[in-house]
Formats: C-alpha cells, structure tokens, sequence
C-alpha cells in the first residue's frame, strides 16, 4: 500500500502548493512504495514565515517547559520505538536490528540528553577589581534551517532539531528526499508532545528547490547541514552573502590502523562493524585499512573469514547484518569504484558482486561486502570517499610512514588505531588529522564531547557545550559598579 507523505507547516500537513510529489523506493525491492511532496521555494517560504511568526513566543518559553517538552517528544518515541524502527529500515534499506538498537534509541537520547543539557548549562561571570561586574547571557539565533542526510535519517535530524528547540530556536527541517518516513512521521509526535504550533517545521523536496530556498532565505540566520562535500560548497556560496552561522558536517574516508601489537580478538570483530555497518553508509565507518607488515597477511585472513560472516539480505529479517544501499544511483557510484578496483588489477578477496536474494528482492540494490587488498594508499580508490560495504587494505611498515598515508586525504573526520602501546597511542591520536580519534574501539560516542570534522570533512563543532553554542548567540554585559 502506497503512502502519501505531507509537508508539516504551523502544525498542520500540507499539500505542497504545486500539487507535485516524487516516489519514494524501498531499496531492499527496488520498488516505489510511496509518494513525498516535490515541494517548491513557496511552501518553504510559508514553513520560514511560520517559524519566524512563532519564534519570539518561543524563545521567551521557560527552559524547564522547553525541557519538559524535549523529554514528552523521547517518551512518544519510545513508545512506539518499534514502528519508527520499521519505517526506518524500510525507507533506507538498514537491517531492521540496526533500527533498533542504533537508530531509533539515538533520537530517543537526542532529546533527553538536551532536555537534561539546557537546564544545567552555566554562562561566566568576571569582576574587574571594584569597577564593573560582566557576565554573560546566551539568547537563541532565530529560525534555524535543518538539512539532514540519508544515511541516518532521523537520529541525525534529531540531533539538530533537539539542541535547536533547548535553547528557544524554531525550525524549518528538509530531510533527504531518498528517507522522508521517520522525519514525517516525527510530526505528529511534536503535535502530540504539545509542541507550539509553528516551532517546529518539515518541507520535503529536493535539495536544489526547497533546499537552496532555505538556504538563502533571508529570515534564516543559521544553517546545520549533514551531507556530501559538493553540497557544502554550494552552502557556503549561498549563504555568504547574509554572513549565517554554519554547522558542516561532511565526507570522510577514515583511516583505521592497526600495529603489529593490536588485539586482534578484539580488532577483527570490530574492524567488520567499522567497515560494513549500516551498509557502509556512515560517514565515521573506516574504509582505508592500514595494517603492519608483520601481521598485514594473518590481519588479513581473519577479516575475511570474519566478513564472509555477515548475513545480506531482506532488512525485515531480525538475522540480517547488512541490508540494501539506499538507492540506484547510489549503488552505480560505490559500484564504479568495484569496479575501477577490478581494471586495475586489485586483489579483491571478498564481495564486489551482488548477494543471492529472493525474488521480491532481485530488483533492490544489493552488495556483498566487499575487501580489497595491496591498495596503494595514494590511489583514487583510497582517496575519494566511496560510501558503501568497500574497504582498501594498505601495508606499512613504520609509525611515520602510516601517519603520512593517514593523513594523505583532503577529509579529516574520524579515525581508529589499534595498539597495546599506551604512549604510541597518544602519539598517533595527536597526528593524525582528524575531529576524532578512537583507540581500540570505534563508534563509542559520549554527547557530551565534540563531534566535527577537520579539512573537508566539515566546519564546526557539535555536542552538549557546541551545539548550545551554535544555536546562540552569547552577549557580554558590563554594569559599572
């Protein structure tokens, strides 16, 4: 049964003015199975208007109400944390058990961590001497332009939204056209939690309409994007002539190192969720692998034996590891670096070709996991981000030598190293040119802690203290004593 999404304007569903919609596919059977407005630059102008309309009333909302409401909107979820895990899995082609436990419970912490957040945050205060008392205060932007991507639809929506609403913005939210179910159906819970009307708002369409309306809008003093580096350019362009305030969080193509002297038990399992979680469709999974020449074959062997492991298919199924990739066009681009790999004579010791499934799902858009050996770390394949279930493994033999090749990429946002050496480990955090260095692990997040990336992979800061930061503007104030 097909369903026909609305744009959420003053707390109301709306038709888009222009009366015109785009399909939205199941990736999993390649098969349209449902509508999403093809909104146009006028019902994004309506959304800002609303926004703009209800911010005043908004922002002088007592912080505990604003709280009070953040954590009525995670109960709702929570509440129905199955449903919104299936219509995730369903509109982006994850596992429906990633769904479950990574997703949904994400969006649920978003907005409890900033309810709790706000109502704890402190501003300074400085005495000069006996002649003036300055303090600061911290007073919301404004309308707030959300733009969030596809991979991981509404936990990283929800990661903009929430701190937004704390700290008294309003919003005007364009989720990706590829995965608009969660963030549609988000809506009626902000209704239900007794979120104003007006505060927050969801026009969907495509980014070079209602996106760049959005973007260029006058009344909308701040943008937080999540997406593509090519994108970011346009953003910036756009927006510099009203001088907004920027949130980019970009591309990456993370290194993960591994010494000679890594735990594999530990090293293996873990490289596999770096490598092929979500499909490879996380911007901190780590897709060039360096390994030491001393264990760079054994390393080797195991990964392999552990990735043949993994179970692809139907997303429903709660024995599923690795679902379908978002979208057709999505698959051709991670598959033309397959198949670049495979002309050029690369070592592919698993995938790179398309799993069996059933029937219903031959037409979806499937990849195994896919390894790919002796990569030289300045080629394309280990340069450029790939997005999918594709690694490059790379040998080397010297601390100095892998922290080069580490940083030999224009993106910076993530990194893993593998060691039992404790100053080696603080070493190579420090050079290694990246928002976040992760040491025997990967993809342990504390919210309370920076999240950005360096180089091309973004501009700004998000957390507890960033993100409160970024949705206010702080003011100084001088009383003379």
């Amino acid at each position: 049964e097909e369903t026909k999404l609305h744009n959420f304007i003053g707390g109301q569903f709306v038709a888009p003015k222009n009366g015109k919609y785009l399909d939205n596919f199941n990736p999993s059977t390649g098969k349209v199975y449902g509508q999403l407005p093809d909104s146009s630059s006028e019902d994004m102008a309506e959304a800002i208007a609303s926004a703009k309309a209800n911010f005043k009333k908004w922002s002088k909302t007592p912080t505990a109400e604003r709280s009070r409401i953040l954590n009525k909107i995670a109960d709702l979820v929570e509440e129905r944390l199955e449903e919104f895990a299936q219509a995730e899995s369903r509109d982006q082609g994850k596992p429906i058990t990633t769904a479950r436990t990574v997703d949904i419970p994400r969006v649920v912490s978003n907005f409890r961590f900033f309810a709790g957040a706000v109502l704890h945050h402190e501003e300074r205060s400085t005495t000069m001497d006996d002649q003036a008392v300055n303090y600061t205060v911290r007073q919301p932007v404004g309308v707030a332009g959300l733009i969030s991507p596809w991979n991981l639809p509404l936990y990283l929506l929800t990661w903009k939204i929430a701190p937004a609403l704390a700290v008294g913005c309003t919003v005007v939210c364009k989720p990706s056209e590829f995965t608009p179910a969660t963030a549609h159906m988000l809506c009626s819970v902000l209704n239900q939690a007794g979120l104003p009307a007006g505060v927050c708002n969801m026009v969907f369409g495509l980014g070079s309409s209602v996106g760049r309306a959005l973007v260029q809008h006058p009344d909308v003093p701040l943008i937080s994007f999540t997406g593509g580096t090519a994108t970011a350019e346009f953003i910036i362009k756009d927006s510099a002539p009203q001088y907004k305030k920027l949130y980019l969080e970009l591309g990456g193509k993370n290194p993960n190192i591994i010494f000679d002297d890594a735990d594999l038990d530990e090293c293996v399992p873990t490289t596999v969720r770096s490598s092929f979680s979500n499909q490879g469709e996380i911007c901190l999974c780590g897709s060039r692998i360096f390994v030491h020449e001393k264990i760079y074959e054994k390393f080797l062997e195991r990964f392999v034996e552990a990735t043949k492991k993994l179970i692809v298919g139907d997303p429903k199924d709660p024995k599923t590891t690795m679902g379908a990739l978002v979208s057709k066009i999505h698959l051709e681009k991670v598959m033309s670096y397959v198949t670049m790999a495979k002309e050029e004579g690369r070592r592919i010791l698993h995938g790179g070709d398309a799993p069996h499934v059933p029937d219903e799902l031959r037409e979806g858009y499937w990849l195994n996991p896919t390894i790919v050996a002796d990569v030289p770390f300045d080629c394309k394949f280990q340069q450029e981000e790939i997005f999918g279930p594709v690694v490059g493994v790379t040998k080397f033999s010297t601390e100095e030598e892998v922290i080069e090749m580490a940083n030999s990429v224009k993106y910076g946002l993530a990194a893993s190293l593998w060691t039992s050496d404790v100053k080696r480990a603080h070493r190579v955090s420090r050079e290694i040119e990246s928002g976040t260095v992760w040491v025997n692990c990967w993809m342990m997040r504390d919210l309370r802690m920076p999240f950005g990336g360096v180089k091309h992979s973004g501009v700004g800061r998000a957390s507890g203290e960033a993100s409160i930061d970024f949705y206010t503007e702080q003011k100084t104030i001088c009383i003379k004593l």
